[in-house]
């Protein structure tokens, strides 16, 4: 259950200070039973380099309650993604959540609500069914990474966002290292990185990316647009 936001980053300061030296597998095996973090989710986008994340989990405890968010806008080549990896990984608990029917008819009954307002979009079909999804937990697993720029450059292992620790096991990882991470244990990549797609969110806002490009430029291709929201607080980007 969410805590207030004072204790919320006490604590996440306090967990960074306890294993800010620590590597990716140490840190996951630690938040899954340290007091200061409470009852964990991982959630994962099922995207360009979740295997990695979704594997090291599932090496540490496949019980970990795993929430992906079907938007009903996403590839149908990640909805086939999806299934593929929770049976290869044997993931137990897996919890598809999505927006509901009467949600999207009252706001976006033509789906083209994405076309005016981004911003309205990832709330309906994102933020609104992960807050959702969280309530029962104190705490959630996240796939992002430093490398990954712009307001991610600053990322720590612990944060704290709307009364809850967030852990960021490959902060410190780089592009390197999610890549032999996967070659070294043979997973299967998604479909579409192979097509030019290093980051992939919902269809209608993800292009390819060209080469030199940073990895993420084909979502919210020409907008200001870094996040889909799920790493705000009260509107603002939340900074380890």
């Amino acid at each position: 259950m969410p805590l207030d936001a004072t204790t919320a980053e006490t604590r996440a300061a306090a967990l960074n200070a306890r294993y800010r030296h620590h590597g990716a597998t140490a840190v996951l095996e630690h938040a899954l039973r340290d007091a200061d973090v409470g009852q964990i989710a991982l959630v994962s986008s099922f995207g360009a380099e979740s295997v990695a994340l979704l594997h090291l989990v599932a090496m540490v405890d496949r019980s970990v309650p795993v929430i992906f968010i079907d938007t009903r806008m996403l590839f149908a080549e990640t909805l086939v993604y999806q299934q593929e990896l929770a049976e290869r990984l044997n993931l137990s608990d897996l919890r598809i959540i999505r927006p509901g029917r009467e949600a999207l008819f009252a706001r976006d009954n033509e789906n083209l609500l994405h076309q005016h307002d981004k911003d309205a979009c990832c709330t309906l079909r994102k933020v609104e069914p992960l807050a959702g999804a969280l309530s029962g937990f104190d705490a959630w697993i996240t796939g992002r990474k430093r490398y990954q720029g712009g307001q991610r450059t600053a990322l720590e292992f612990f944060e704290a966002a709307d009364g809850r620790i967030k852990v960021n096991p490959l902060a410190h990882w780089s592009t390197g290292d999610v890549a032999d991470y996967i070659a070294e244990n043979r997973l299967p990549r998604h479909p579409l990185v192979a097509q030019g797609y290093p980051s992939i969110g919902c269809a209608p806002c993800t292009s390819r990316v060209k080469p030199g490009e940073d990895a993420r430029a084909g979502r919210w291709r020409g907008e200001e647009k870094q996040e889909c929201g799920i790493h705000f607080e009260n509107g603002r980007m939340v900074r380890g």
